[in-house]
This record gives structure tokens, sequence and C-alpha cells, in this order.
């Protein structure tokens, strides 16, 4: 039985810490799925039509060179029932620090009491990834600076398109 395994965040944008988790994740299973969280009470810099399209042009191709099947999809309930609904038996988790693990390991908990036949999988980032977030990413961004190292080259223009016209802020003296 091929092994599927669900990859959830918000994507909000793709950065290169995600990049790192897609690449050690395809070397795991036979098909990774992307899913994109949409939550109604937060408003993402990129619709999800945008986060998907972001996710396809830059995770897919990682995985067709492992020779595993990828999938996108964007789930507004529990990650748990977006598994199921792929037929994932793992979720794959990067983990930058020891402030994810923590967070990590409570999510996990909570997803087992709710569905023991999903299991959690941690990754680690690699070092050059560690300080990596899309919280980071869209403020660097924001305000002008260089995100290059950060994200892939297309996501960069993304962003770069995306705040176009818009003069970085300048502290008050």
């Amino acid at each position: 039985m091929p092994r599927a395994a669900l990859y959830a965040g918000s994507f909000d944008p793709v950065t290169n810490g995600h990049l790192d988790v897609v690449r050690r994740a395809v070397r795991l299973v036979d098909r990774l799925v992307l899913a994109i969280g949409i939550h109604p009470g937060k408003a993402p810099l990129f619709p999800a039509e945008e986060r998907l399209a972001m996710v396809r042009e830059t995770c897919e191709p990682i995985a067709r060179e492992a020779g595993c099947a990828f999938g996108c999809i964007t789930f507004d309930d529990l990650v748990v029932a977006a598994a199921r609904r792929e037929g994932a038996t793992l979720l794959i988790r990067g983990l930058r620090d020891g402030t994810d693990l923590d967070y990590e390991m409570q999510m996990a908990g909570m997803n087992e009491a709710m569905a023991p036949e999903v299991q959690t999988v941690f990754l680690p980032a690699s070092p050059i990834t560690r300080p990596i977030t899309a919280t980071l990413v869209r403020q660097i961004a924001g305000m002008g600076g260089d995100i290059s190292a950060f994200v892939p080259k297309s996501v960069a223009v993304r962003l770069k398109s995306r705040f176009a016209g818009q003069a970085p802020k300048k502290s008050s003296e």
C-alpha cells in the first residue's frame, strides 16, 4: 500500500524552509499532499488560489524529481479530517527550534487523540533555513528588504509585485 502524507500550513508565501521540508518528506513517502489552511478569521497576504499556484510551481518539481506523487489542496476544517479525506496516514511537520517542538508536540497529541491512525512525523529544518518564517518574509518584503535568500525566485517576484508602489516605512526622528 502506498504511503501518503499530508503537509499542512498557510504557505503565505512558500519559503525555502517549506521547500526544505518538502525535499525531506518526498524521500519518505509515495505521495505528498500539501494542504493550505483557510481560516476565515485570518487575512492572508495572498489569496488561496495564488498560494496553490505557488505551491504547485515550487514543490511539484521537487516531488517529481524524487518520484513522489504530489497533490495540493485547501482545507478549512481539522487537519486530521483533511488527512483522512486524502488517505494520508502521516502528517509532516517541520521543526525549526524548541518553540516549534513544544507547540507541535501539543498538536501531535491532540491529532493522535482524534485520529490515532494518523501519525505525525517531525522533520528538522536544515541549519540554513531555521530562521526563515513566512511572517518575517512578509515583513521584510513589505519594508522593501531583499528576501531573495528566503524564498524561491518566482515567489520573490510575486512578493515584489504585491508590495510594488508601497514606500518602505521609515522611522520618525
